[in-house]
């Protein structure tokens, strides 16, 4: 099967900085879209950003100029690193791949999701 484990999170300040990342593992054949969603008590999950294998990226209006997402392709690895923290940034950060897989076909996985708080 295939695994996604997220690492980072934490606490940070106002205006601070935090990395997190997401390495996928298992039979797999190829790694497609990835992407880093987020949730909070009460709200529905939302995007926060994606990127496709050749490297073209997906932000959403709220974090456009802050949060940067990249991967690398031969380690099967993506990760958002996020700039200019703000409060409302808090929040649990999942990852998510599409993934092919292994004498099968193409799945979507998530990450078990780490938590990111803003605050002083």
């Amino acid at each position: 099967q295939v695994q996604l484990v997220e690492s980072g999170g934490g606490l940070v300040q106002p205006g601070g900085s935090l990395s997190v990342s997401c390495a996928a593992s298992g039979s797999i054949l190829s790694v497609y879209n990835m992407g880093w969603y987020r949730s909070t008590p009460g709200k529905q999950r939302e995007l926060v950003a994606t990127i496709t294998r050749d490297g073209s990226t997906n932000y959403s209006d709220s974090v456009k100029g802050r949060f940067t997402i990249f991967r690398d392709n031969a380690k099967n690895t993506v990760s958002l690193q996020m700039n200019s923290l703000k409060p409302e940034d808090t929040a649990v950060y999942y990852c998510n791949a599409f993934v092919l897989r292994i004498n099968a076909g193409g799945d979507t996985y998530w990450g078990q999701g780490t938590q990111v708080t803003v605050s002083s």
